[in-house]
């Protein structure tokens, strides 16, 4: 009894609203949500972090993570694949997203903020006194313009 309850849901049916009257509606509905949200946020993020490489690396493996599966979904859904088809990707689709998330990027991102960290340590040791801003009168600016009338 239960080989042919396993059957018919993974492998007569798709995954359809007649099939899987419980999670058809939620999941499909989530992902477009997820969808619509990740694109948001890629690019509420990357005006934001424009400035700092491995942020937006971050936020841009996420977007085609998110844009892959929850794209997925949806077409998984229109189409009436295979439920076992949804599993696969729900399961390496959020693993790959905490993956990217808690594993991949933190050891970059503490390799770069070490690295600002010591920039602007370096900027703050060079202008520590007034006088290393003001210019002395031997050291002027070569003149970009070279077609001055002389009098």
């Amino acid at each position: 009894m239960n080989q042919n309850l396993l059957d018919s849901l993974f492998l007569d049916g798709g995954f359809s609203d007649q099939n899987f009257p419980d999670l058809f509606y939620p999941v499909t509905i989530a992902a477009l949500i997820f969808l619509v949200g990740t694109v948001v946020l890629y690019n509420l993020q990357l005006r934001r972090l424009h400035r700092h490489p491995p942020l937006v690396n971050l936020n841009e493996w996420l977007f085609w993570t998110g844009l892959t599966v929850f794209g997925l979904l949806l077409v998984y859904a229109i189409f009436k694949f295979y439920f076992i088809f949804v599993l696969i990707t729900l399961i390496v689709g959020i693993g790959t997203m905490i993956w990217i998330r808690w594993f991949r990027f933190p050891p970059l991102i503490t390799v770069y903020n070490g690295v600002r960290r010591r920039e602007q340590y370096l900027s703050q040791k060079r202008y520590a006194t007034a006088e290393s801003t003001i210019r002395t009168k031997g050291a002027r600016p070569k003149s970009k313009s070279k077609s001055k009338k002389k009098r």
